[in-house]
């Protein structure tokens, strides 16, 4: 049975994949495409190949090879045959398709007056599967509410779940509850991955009440935000920047309250981070959740106190 995103491939992979069955398709996390190598797809459990049988195996030599016909067909289907429809989502390095699964491709990158235009000669692909787990922030969301609704910050090493987490809190925060009413949440989806607009449309549910600003810089968007939203929450992956920072500052002073996302494997390493060290001696954010895949392939979350204290725990 074919997913939205395995119409998106050349037909021979396509082929690969459909007799892999629907199990198979429905627990992809991203598919691997580079010139002269094996078809590499990652599930909960790591990285594997696919055979054009529709087989997983260890053993790249026995591995469905990409070829660079399958890479161009792959990319006319990707940008709907038109290349210069997408000149500015070739520039960022990414492609957001119909359904919300986002393609992203490296190659020999075009430069023209010191600024990056795109790349020429595509070799790889990254096709990273949307997927919404509606329910996986239950236990975390009436941590929000502890002392009234309060900062808090997601943090885990990237592909441990906290943008699915992320997603999942903003739709929570947006319909509310028998306790609460719903939210007005003003989202900024940089690049795209936490509602996964498609033409300007999101394509997973972030709530009745949820605002979308699609493929902004954050800092920028944030500001824009709390111009024109009135937001009573503000949400925004992947902070880091020195601009980052400076914008949910701002918005703290706004009387909004921020739901945010940072890469870090743990406490000692998010404090050593540049500029959110700054935050997190002013203890801007009262709960951080922390999220960590185990070896099995589940993934294990930990809150903290701003004081770094572990409050509660728990798997998803």
């Amino acid at each position: 049975m074919e997913r939205e995103w395995n119409r998106i491939c050349a037909k021979r992979i396509r082929s690969g994949l459909n007799q892999a069955g629907a199990d198979f398709c429905d627990r992809v996390e991203e598919l691997r495409l580079r010139v002269g190598q094996p078809l590499a797809v990652t599930m909960e459990n790591g990285t594997s190949y696919l055979t054009a049988a529709g087989q997983l195996t260890a053993r790249w030599e026995e591995a469905l090879i990409v070829t660079e016909t399958d890479m161009a067909e792959t990319m006319e289907y990707v940008s709907s045959y038109s290349r210069y429809a997408y000149a500015e989502e070739l520039r960022q390095g990414f492609i957001t398709v119909r359904g919300g699964h986002r393609v992203g491709f490296c190659g020999k990158t075009v430069i023209t007056d010191g600024k990056v235009r795109g790349p020429k000669y595509i070799q790889g692909l990254n096709i990273r599967v949307a997927r919404q787990v509606p329910g996986c922030a239950d236990a975390v969301y009436p941590l929000l509410y502890a002392e009234g609704l309060c900062h808090v910050l997601l943090v885990s090493p990237p592909g441990c779940g906290k943008t699915t987490l992320l997603r999942d809190l903003v739709r929570r925060l947006s319909d509310g509850s028998v306790n609460h009413p719903g939210l007005r949440v003003s989202l900024v989806d940089e690049r795209s991955e936490i509602a996964a607009c498609y033409q300007g449309v999101p394509q997973n549910d972030v709530g009745r009440n949820t605002d979308v600003l699609d493929g902004c810089p954050k800092a920028e968007g944030m500001m824009l935000m709390i111009r024109t939203m009135n937001p009573e929450v503000l949400a925004v992956d992947e902070i880091g920047t020195r601009a980052d920072l400076n914008a949910l500052e701002q918005a703290v002073t706004c009387g909004c309250r921020i739901l945010a996302t940072a890469h870090a494997g743990s406490w000692a390493e998010l404090c050593s981070k540049p500029g959110l060290d700054r935050l997190l001696r002013e203890r801007l954010f009262r709960y951080f959740v922390f999220l960590e895949r185990t070896g099995s392939g589940h993934v294990r979350w930990r809150v903290l106190t701003k004081q770094g204290e572990e409050a509660a725990w728990g798997w998803r």
